[in-house]
């Protein structure tokens, strides 16, 4: 049996890295991106974070509030971004 409780100090980065996920992938769709190459680049991302949480969730446990921290920053960085370039405030 799996012990998932490893992942419980993860869960908001995870919920909230694919939501901004989804909004990265929109923005992408917004601006005329290839629909084809940005579904295989997204999925190939997600695998990619995948494979590394799987096999380093023991080791960056140490580090979880710092990774915490910076994800989440990076996702508010990030999802502000789209906002800005879906208003056309920004280009």
């Amino acid at each position: 049996m799996i012990d998932f409780s490893i992942y419980v100090p993860f869960l908001g980065l995870l919920i909230f890295g694919n939501i901004e996920n989804l909004i990265l992938a929109s923005q992408g769709v917004v601006v005329g991106a290839d629909s084809k190459k940005l579904a295989i680049l997204s999925i190939l991302a997600v695998s990619c974070w995948l494979i590394i949480g799987t096999f380093a969730t023991s080791f960056a446990i140490k580090y979880a509030d710092a990774i915490e921290f910076i994800g989440g920053l990076a996702i508010v960085i990030l999802g502000v971004q789209s906002m800005l370039k879906a208003t056309h405030i920004i280009n």
